[in-house]
């Protein structure tokens, strides 16, 4: 079955890198279809209020829209040349340009819905958490406001095609094994890893109990086996049907010692995974990201993180 992608592109390193991963894993997940996407620059209101009454400015805005959508031709086609020559068949990728409209983001995210596609791939700016906190990243915003369509985001040159999807039981988690599942099934030589960190009550609750609570860690850790077994139920049920057999699965688990998005993000760098599956809410069902969803993508580098709602 044909999955579209719609690759979020501009002029910067940060797109190129995007671009190289979305070629290499062409070669985990088959039959893949690209969309070169660029929204061109705002055009200055004083100049579109100039327009409208003044013959000078209106022939200064023509010119303006002409040379951004002639800059936008020239990127994507650019782009879609360098993806040939890395190995995808040239009628696999089409290239669309427009002027923003409702915002950058939102035209984005426009396209992906209304085009019906299967995911959105961008290339990670190199924001701090501090400058996001104040000033936001398209990145950001992608992965917050997506509530529908999964983002691919992708940290520097990822090499890796090993994949590790992080579950906790939830949702959430089982959409993540279904996006997975969608995009690399009936490829008999895929590997994927499941992922789970056992919680404990400080994952639930802030308070700080006393040792004779301790016990409450163990019930926790009861509940936690009971509801995971669960969810692998499923999960390989999806992955049956998906045409992954079962000794295409591996299932780790591992305590938590510090958080449980720390110990998504360590495994991530131990185990060389070149992309990280995960819902993007988890079990506490959140409307915006959860958590561990924020920490993982705040601290993921050199990898390709998939958010799925």
């Amino acid at each position: 079955m044909e999955k579209k992608i719609l690759l979020a592109v501009d002029d910067s390193i940060h797109s190129r890198h995007a671009i190289q991963y979305a070629v290499r894993m062409s070669s985990v997940a088959i039959d893949l279809t690209f969309t070169l996407f660029h929204v061109q620059p705002t055009i200055s209101q004083f100049l579109l209020e100039e327009a409208k009454t003044g013959f000078k400015a209106r022939a200064e805005l023509k010119k303006v829209i002409r040379k951004n959508a002639q800059n936008a031709q020239g990127i994507l086609e650019k782009y879609k040349a360098e993806m040939v020559r890395m190995g995808i068949v040239d009628k696999r990728i089409d290239v669309a340009t427009q002027p923003k409209v409702l915002g950058l983001v939102k035209d984005i995210l426009d396209r992906a819905e209304r085009g019906l596609y299967d995911a959105i791939v961008v290339g990670r700016r190199g924001l701090s958490r501090v400058q996001k906190a104040f000033m936001g990243s398209v990145t950001a915003k992608l992965v917050e406001h997506s509530r529908v369509i999964p983002v691919w985001v992708v940290d520097a040159n990822v090499t890796s095609t090993r994949i590790m999807v992080a579950v906790d039981g939830s949702v959430s988690s089982l959409g993540a094994v279904d996006h997975l599942c969608l995009m690399v099934g009936e490829n008999p030589k895929i590997k994927v890893t499941l992922f789970h960190v056992m919680p404990r009550l400080r994952d639930y609750c802030v308070i700080d109990f006393d040792d004779k609570d301790a016990g409450i860690d163990q019930v926790i850790a009861q509940g936690d086996k009971r509801y995971i077994d669960h969810f692998y139920a499923h999960a390989r049920e999806r992955f049956r049907e998906a045409g992954i057999r079962e000794n295409q699965i591996e299932i780790k688990v591992t305590k938590c010692t510090a958080n449980v998005g720390k110990a998504i993000v360590d495994e991530a760098k131990k185990g060389n995974y070149g992309t990280v599956v995960i819902g993007r809410r988890g079990a506490s069902k959140a409307f915006f990201m959860g958590s561990v969803s924020r920490y993982v993508l705040d601290r993921t580098s050199n990898r390709a993180l998939w958010l799925v709602s």
